[in-house]
């Protein structure tokens, strides 16, 4: 199948948000789809999938064991008309890694505030092992070049108002060093995330899910893209078995085992809008593209 234009971003919206520790409302999440703000960033020939029903979650996944992706963030971003949901990753105990989509609303507005939960199993519990930590508007930093239209520079990094503190459920990711040249292809990525896991309901995970799938190299990956959306910025994710990441999981991992430890070589960004299940492998930000500007707006050394 090739998908030469229409896909979707992996976030969604969600009730809440502040610097402390909150009470959130969990019923009220829904997929960022069902948003007009969403769909206007969407060229009208796309517009075919707003009231299609593909599926929507990590197809197959499996639950984590708690503390299994020590490095895994639900992030909550005050967007405006919500609080997008969405994933993220601890880099060092004042900053977070995710998606510029993620912390960007309607109109290119930068998210007003927001809270990011670390060391969640299941989000919807109030757990010893959480914190949950807020950020302001000013902590937030995106790629100057983001485009929400053609999704071009999708990442963005989170000051914390206050440090993690680093335990056995709390951990940073590694990310690719500046020596390290590889593209990774044919090595198995983990995703994991708090995305969407039933077809009948919009509701998201409460607890952390993961697949595991071989990351492809970009040509591969372009004989179901076009290469105006997949470029030397993305890295490729395959759907075999039908497992992908979906709606919720934006601004996640994709993480592969590297000397024992856990590296991050991509960011979520989106998948096709025929369905996460459609067989379209999901793309991702390459991080290694993007290190000087990482260590430009967050305090990790590469």
């Amino acid at each position: 199948m090739k998908v030469t234009a229409a896909f979707v971003l992996l976030g969604v919206l969600a009730v809440g948000g502040s610097a402390e520790w909150i009470d959130i409302d969990w019923s009220q999440v829904k997929p960022v789809e069902e948003f007009d703000h969403y769909w206007t960033r969407l060229p009208a020939e796309w517009q075919v999938y707003r009231n299609a029903n593909p599926l929507r979650r990590i197809v197959n996944g499996v639950e984590a064991l708690p503390g299994q992706f020590p490095y895994q963030v639900a992030l909550l971003s005050n967007i405006g008309t919500g609080t997008s949901l969405c994933g993220a990753t601890v880099i060092t105990n004042n900053y977070i890694l995710t998606a510029a989509h993620c912390v960007v609303g309607g109109g290119g507005a930068v998210a007003q505030s927001g809270t990011a939960i670390l060391g969640a199993h299941n989000r919807l519990n109030e757990e010893e092992t959480q914190q949950r930590i807020g950020f302001t508007q000013a902590g937030v930093a995106v790629h100057p070049g983001y485009d929400s239209s053609t999704i071009r520079n999708d990442i963005a990094t989170v000051r914390l108002n206050s440090p993690a503190q680093f335990n056995d459920r709390v951990q940073p990711i590694r990310l690719p060093a500046r020596a390290d040249g590889r593209d990774f292809a044919g090595l198995e990525g983990t995703a994991s995330g708090f995305g969407r896991t039933s077809d009948a309901s919009t509701a998201t995970s409460p607890v952390v899910m993961f697949t595991r799938n071989p990351i492809l190299s970009n040509a591969d990956c372009n004989t179901s893209w076009s290469t105006a959306l997949v470029q030397d910025q993305n890295v490729c994710l395959s759907a075999v078995g039908g497992r992908s990441p979906c709606n919720g999981d934006s601004g996640g991992p994709l993480a592969v085992q590297d000397g024992g430890s856990s590296l991050e070589v991509g960011i979520a960004s989106f998948v096709s809008a025929a369905g996460c299940a459609s067989g379209a492998p999901s793309v991702w930000v390459r991080v290694s593209f993007f290190r000087d500007w990482i260590e430009q707006n967050s305090d990790y050394v590469f």
